[in-house]
């Protein structure tokens, strides 16, 4: 079977992100200028060295689209003998994750402000990553957008060449509908295993924290599911 590597255009197709308008605050923007510098990392589309980047040879943890960046503070402060990359096109959440960062006095994140996928298609060396963390990616709902969805056979290509033999995915979703897609699509590549799969009302978060796009969900009356996909050798 033909990979979706050998056609560029449809791997240029999928999208980490879709562009909204965001209102910055004044500290907002006062952390991009003052600790960009310090904890952003600015994209080149050469592979980074990340036993460089962050001065020593931790495993490294991958987080799409982290938001607002609360969460992934929390994780990294947590677990302080990993190192933890962040990646989000939106400057009031990058700005408001800086300030996080500063809070919580962490050396172990550093954060990119580019488009996931390009990051993954050519920032990072061939396994390098030990985790991928996709939080409640947009789920575009309706029917005619379903191809815009970011999990998709030619993501999994790159996650799967970022990834570390033994590495995992981890997913989650409040909307059943882009569960089944999940389900559907990672069922059909036998290049990951489904480790555990949690369908819960928020209590029972799978190797994270609760999130802002998370708790938006629950009080629609959505179910949380959770899913650790390990990347097989």
């Amino acid at each position: 079977m033909k990979s979706s590597k050998d056609n560029p255009a449809k791997r240029r197709s999928i999208r980490s992100f879709v562009r909204r308008a965001g209102r910055m605050t004044e500290s907002q923007q006062r952390a991009l200028v003052e600790l960009w510098p310090r904890y952003g990392v600015e994209f080149s589309g050469a592979a980074l060295d990340l036993e460089a980047l962050f001065g020593n040879p931790a495993d490294t943890v991958l987080e799409i689209g982290f938001g607002n960046g609360d969460s992934l503070v929390e994780l990294a402060a947590s677990l302080p003998d990993m190192n933890f990359l962040g990646i989000e096109v939106h400057e009031p959440g990058i700005g408001h994750c800086l300030i996080g960062i500063r809070k919580a006095g962490i050396d172990n994140l550093k954060l990119i402000r580019h488009d996931a996928v390009e990051v993954l298609e050519t920032g990072l060396r061939p396994a390098s990553l030990a985790r991928i963390n996709l939080y409640f990616p947009d789920p575009w709902p309706k029917k005619r957008h379903h191809k815009r969805r970011i999990v998709a056979p030619q993501f999994l290509d790159l996650c799967h060449a970022a990834l570390r033999p033994g590495g995992t995915l981890n997913i989650a979703t409040d909307w059943d509908n882009y569960a089944e897609h999940i389900d559907e699509t990672l069922a059909a590549d036998a290049r990951f295993a489904c480790r555990e799969r949690r369908v819960h009302g928020g209590e029972r978060p799978l190797a994270r924290g609760a999130t802002k796009f998370e708790r938006r969900g629950l009080t629609r009356g959505h179910r949380i599911h959770d899913w650790c996909f390990e990347r097989l050798a």
